[in-house]
């Protein structure tokens, strides 16, 4: 039987909140409307007394207001949740409520159905968090109630300790009433991702056998669950039922879970059963968090020949010295691929990516360089290769753009004094790239090929351009000045030809004919 959920209403306008009380079809909603409070100091006067769980208020009242019994109330029950009324003109300034976890506003006047709309939302919402509590709660208290179990402890030896003899075998079959000679047996072996305490691991072997409809063993070990059942489902249904496992555990707790599925085998063998599980477990590191591991995913020692890896730290490095962060994410994302896909040893593979990573990081300045170091660890120690990948990148790529930034303010500076020294010397007419790189002590090919970049035109024209400008400043000053006069001015020197064809090319018009415009 569902709960009543109860509701109260506060508006200071009367036809409001009585068309909102008479037109709710309450019960239908599973609520139940305890009261109406005309301003917020009567609103809390009435929670304290009733302890609503649903308050529907208006955000504009005398004396205390919408916005102030949203903060007074989220200070002492957390647990009310609010439906807010507004005005068009005040709904951007009832969006703060927002910091108290107001998710529903309704536009006064409102309809119905969005008023009903609203009130479900919540009653369901409630309805999931009072399912997954009572969940919670059953399983501590199931866990406060069972003592340790003698099946798990027998399960626990079998893997971990010793070889039954048939006296232990014929005394555990009498005590748990299971043939356990002649039985073909899989282990799974579950490993919670992330911190956990052993509440969560008592949940995921409840979960499980309830799945599994009880297996014949289970049992915690090693900070996992463990798993024992017979041979008999097929590999859809298995995985499905694996599946179901995942889901169910992560819909209550959040967290994912890594599952280890071993090869059938004889129930004596279930030690060497499980030594295969937590070999498998160890390619999570491959295979990434939440993953389904089984043999035909992991390459075992000696099966095969592995190429070398292959990595260029200098080509590396000379992509991020010259800020080609394209280039660099490239080349990083092959080399992880490859190491994915080479799957060495994973010591051997944590090797690797620590001389990548010191490779990357010596390009940075030395307070950067601490500051990277100081996340190896346990990004070494915990990480899968998909978010060491993840971390590799964003290191690289803020080095690679730091080192962009700078080569790019260089370039600006650069290309700033190739500037003043074109305004201190246009009139000279030996004034050329190769001189101004003499000055500046640059290769004048690759001043050129950076002024074009970051100005948009080439370096002759720029300084044409310029002295045609001066030109012009200088007819405006005197219109009678001759053309052989500008052009000597302006550093063109005695070839005033060509000084009159560059100026008729900018300015539509030859120096004699711009003097005449009026």
């Amino acid at each position: 039987m569902h709960t009543v959920y109860k509701v109260l209403l506060v508006d200071d306008e009367f036809m409001i909140s009585d068309g909102i009380s008479s037109v709710v079809n309450w019960s239908r909603l599973g609520t139940e409307l305890i009261g109406i409070a005309q301003d917020g100091l009567e609103a809390l006067a009435s929670i304290e007394r009733q302890r609503p769980d649903i308050i529907i208020s208006d955000i504009r009242m005398p004396g205390m207001d919408g916005l102030q019994l949203v903060e007074a109330v989220a200070e002492k029950y957390q647990d009310i949740s609010f439906i807010m009324l507004t005005g068009f003109t005040e709904f951007e300034y009832a969006k703060t409520a927002m910091h108290y976890g107001v998710k529903h506003y309704l536009l006064k006047p409102c309809s119905e159905e969005h008023l009903v709309q609203a009130i479900s939302e919540l009653v369901s919402e409630k309805r999931e968090l009072t399912d997954q509590e009572c969940f919670v709660q059953s399983i501590q208290y199931n866990l406060e109630r069972v003592l340790p179990h003698a099946k798990e402890y027998f399960l626990k030896e079998l893997v971990t300790n010793r070889t039954y003899g048939l006296k232990e075998w014929k005394y555990f079959e009498e005590l748990f009433d299971v043939q356990f000679q002649d039985q073909r047996v899989r282990l799974l072996l579950v490993e919670i991702e992330g911190d956990h305490e052993y509440l969560h691991l008592f949940a995921v072997k409840n979960i499980a056998e309830d799945i599994f409809h009880n297996p014949i063993l289970s049992t915690t070990v090693g900070g996992h669950v463990l798993l024992m059942m017979e041979d008999k489902l097929s590999e859809t249904q298995l995985f499905h039922n694996i599946d179901e496992i995942r889901a169910t555990f992560t819909r209550y707790y959040h967290d994912d879970l890594t599952i280890a599925l071993s090869e059938p085998g004889d129930l004596p063998q279930a030690r060497q059963l499980y030594m295969q599980t937590l070999v498998y477990l160890n390619y999570r590191f491959y295979l990434g968090e939440g993953s389904l591991i089984m043999e035909r995913d992991v390459y075992s020692p000696g099966e095969r020949t592995l190429p070398e890896f292959e990595y260029d730290p200098e080509r590396m490095a000379t992509a991020i010295k010259a800020g080609h962060w394209q280039e660099v994410g490239t080349e990083l994302n092959r080399m992880f691929q490859q190491l994915a896909d080479l799957r060495y040893d994973i010591s051997q593979t944590k090797s690797y990516l620590i001389q990548m990573f010191m490779e990357i990081i010596r390009l940075s300045g030395s307070t950067e360089m601490k500051r990277y170091m100081d996340q190896l660890p346990g990004m070494i120690e915990s990480s899968t290769l998909h978010s060491f990948q993840q971390f590799l990148l964003a290191v690289a790529k803020e080095i690679t753009l730091r080192r962009y930034e700078q080569h790019r303010s260089r370039q600006s500076q650069m290309v700033g004094s190739v500037k003043q020294i074109v305004e201190k010397r246009y009139r000279d007419e030996t004034l050329t790239l190769q001189s101004i790189a003499g000055e500046i002590y640059m290769n004048p090919d690759y001043i050129g090929k950076m002024f074009k970049k970051e100005t948009g035109e080439k370096f002759t024209n720029y300084v044409l351009s310029y002295r045609i400008q001066r030109a012009l400043e200088l007819l405006e000053q005197d219109g009678n000045c001759t053309v052989s006069w500008l052009a000597e001015q302006t550093g063109f020197g005695a070839n005033w030809p060509y000084f009159s064809k560059m100026f008729k090319k900018y300015t539509g018009f030859s120096p004699s004919e711009y003097k005449k415009v009026p």
